[in-house]
């Protein structure tokens, strides 16, 4: 879109820029991701009701996203101010994991995943509504996997004595409440999300480093 308005927050791979009070532009660093085809997964869910933001993406390119802006803040933020609890907001996870792999997907191959549900990818508005982003992994196969990303990727924090540590608590308990049956966990769908997390380029040496002790941590709540 060439000009952009300021600066609202960056992750590992993009950055957010305001266009206005409804739109945000999301622009990918380094030509990461596809955010035509990210666009066209969230418009497919949200045709089924699932909770996203609208996109433009007649406005979009390969590298830029323009979507709706949401009004709220993230489940880890709610977290912090203590206006969710961490149980519950284990059991929103596992509910829009739930609900999302219930929708029919874009080619019939699988349900659609989101591969990257944890709090912080979750928007509270001003209602408690979650809103689901970043659908920047989002692909078809097997609901199994998607609850093994979201699994690993607590674990990972809540066993992290690291920079996360003051996190660790909260993880812990989100994912005891995320694995509380009925979970669809597999052993193919934990073996898969390490497998995938290990060759994740924007994982840390560190990160790489915990994920055998995560899966220990994941045995202990999880029920096979």
């Amino acid at each position: 879109m060439g000009t952009t308005g300021k600066l609202l927050g960056s992750g590992r791979t993009c950055d957010v820029y305001e266009i206005d009070g409804t739109w945000v532009l999301r622009r990918n660093r380094e030509g990461w991701g596809d955010a035509l085809a990210e666009g066209a997964v969230m418009e497919h869910v949200r045709a089924y009701g699932y909770p996203v933001p609208r996109v433009r993406l007649a406005d979009s390119t390969r590298t830029e996203l323009v979507m709706e802006r949401v009004a709220g803040v993230t489940m880890l933020e709610a977290f912090g101010a203590g206006t969710i609890g961490v149980r519950e907001g284990g059991e929103v996870l596992a509910g829009l994991l739930r609900q999302l792999h219930g929708l029919p997907g874009l080619t019939g191959s699988g349900r659609v995943l989101h591969l990257d549900l944890h709090p912080d990818n979750v928007m509270l508005t001003g209602g408690g509504r979650p809103v689901v982003i970043d659908w920047s992994n989002a692909e078809e196969g097997d609901p199994a996997l998607d609850w093994g990303m979201s699994a690993v990727i607590l674990a990972q924090v809540a066993v992290d004595d690291g920079p996360l540590a003051h996190l660790s608590d909260l993880a812990r308990a989100g994912l005891a409440a995320l694995l509380t049956d009925p979970s669809r966990l597999t052993e193919e769908g934990l073996a898969e999300a390490r497998r995938r997390r290990s060759r994740n380029p924007t994982m840390s040496a560190r990160e790489v480093e915990l994920l055998g002790e995560a899966e220990e941590l994941i045995r202990t709540y999880w029920r096979t």
